[in-house]
């Protein structure tokens, strides 16, 4: 009897699951901008935090922490929309220098005895396809950036609410200390995935520009902006952002310096990702890559392209809640890459 309770109780959980994924598809822009001002929020409110440990008043914290977040957020749209507009109007000219690079190249490769068919090579590469895509991709980064406006006062007053919110969980919780300790690591694990891959993501995107920079390669700023968004995206994140910057060495610059550039690409990406990152986020905050696989197809789906920024951090905030409760420990486990933990136990 006791199996059959549970069994109708996991189909219920399962529909649920259902009709909710089925209201965030419908409603998606609304839920991006939602989704986003939480996970801002839960940044800022350590440096608010922050800021009140040392003394200054709430109100003073709170209107530094703001001003802080709208100036670099106006600064960073002003200096990325100057580079999309360049970008995008100088567009047709970098394809036809690409297609005049891939010439030469074909061109070289006849000279030593190699007979390769021009039209097979372009209707492979299909770069009149790529730069479509990227324009639709950069276009869609500019119109989401336009819409931060509703982020920004979102992020200003679930800031305003984090006193009350405080006081409002202990009303809840009541004397259940057990449930709040549980909200509370939930609370903790959160902010520390959060600003440890906001931090290891603006260090990969600070790297990235300045190497492009030293090099010479055209709008090194937004290659970083992009470098710094895409580091949410895993596995194909890192490639993605890459692709540009390196087209574009190619055509302006030479093949040694392209070659330079692909390789500082790697070893900043590796270093960063499976090094410096797993260091500070800890074992415990580790998801498993069929887990990552399925949440970017999942979240890509529900909320676009966004959906693919936001696909990690939603997965991950998943399993912490889950992780903070003893009852759904096992789903936690299940997300987890324990591949680690396995070599320690069979050493």
């Amino acid at each position: 009897m006791l199996e059959r309770v549970d069994l109708r109780n996991y189909f219920f959980y399962i529909a649920c699951t259902v009709i909710l994924l089925g209201g965030i598809k419908i409603a998606g822009e609304i839920v991006i901008i939602l989704f986003l001002a939480i996970f801002i929020s839960s940044i800022f409110s350590t440096v608010l935090t922050l800021l009140q440990n040392k003394g200054i008043p709430r109100f003073i914290a709170y209107v530094i922490v703001l001003s802080i977040f709208f100036g670099a957020t106006i600064f960073t749209i002003y200096i990325i929309n100057l580079s999309l507009q360049d970008f995008l109007s100088n567009l047709d000219s970098y394809e036809e220098k690409l297609n005049k690079l891939i010439l030469s190249a074909i061109a070289l490769a006849n000279d030593y005895g190699y007979s390769i068919d021009k039209k097979m090579i372009f209707d492979t590469l299909n770069f009149g396809s790529f730069f479509a895509f990227t324009t639709k991709l950069i276009g869609s980064i500019g119109t989401f950036l336009s819409k931060f406006l509703l982020v920004i006062i979102g992020v200003a007053f679930i800031l305003a609410e984090t006193k009350s919110s405080q006081t409002k969980l202990k009303m809840i919780f009541g004397k259940n200390q057990k449930s709040l300790e549980h909200f509370e690591l939930f609370s903790h694990n959160i902010k520390k995935y959060f600003i440890v891959k906001s931090f290891t993501s603006l260090l990969t995107g600070v790297l990235i520009g300045i190497m492009l920079i030293l090099f010479g390669v055209d709008y090194p700023i937004l290659w970083g902006f992009i470098a710094v968004l895409f580091n949410f995206v895993p596995v194909i994140g890192s490639l993605v952002a890459a692709i540009p910057a390196i087209l574009l060495s190619a055509i302006e610059l030479d093949i040694q310096t392209t070659a330079y550039i692909i390789v500082l690409y790697v070893v900043i990406n590796i270093s960063i990702s499976n090094v410096i990152e797993p260091k500070l986020m800890g074992k415990e905050l580790g998801l498993s890559p069929l887990v990552i696989f399925f949440s970017l197809i999942l979240w890509g789906w529900l909320l676009g392209i966004v959906g693919m920024f936001l696909a990690v951090p939603i997965t991950m905030t998943l399993k912490i809640a889950f992780n903070s409760n003893h009852q759904t420990k096992w789903i936690a486990l299940l997300m987890s890459d324990i591949s680690k933990q396995k070599k320690k136990i069979n050493t």
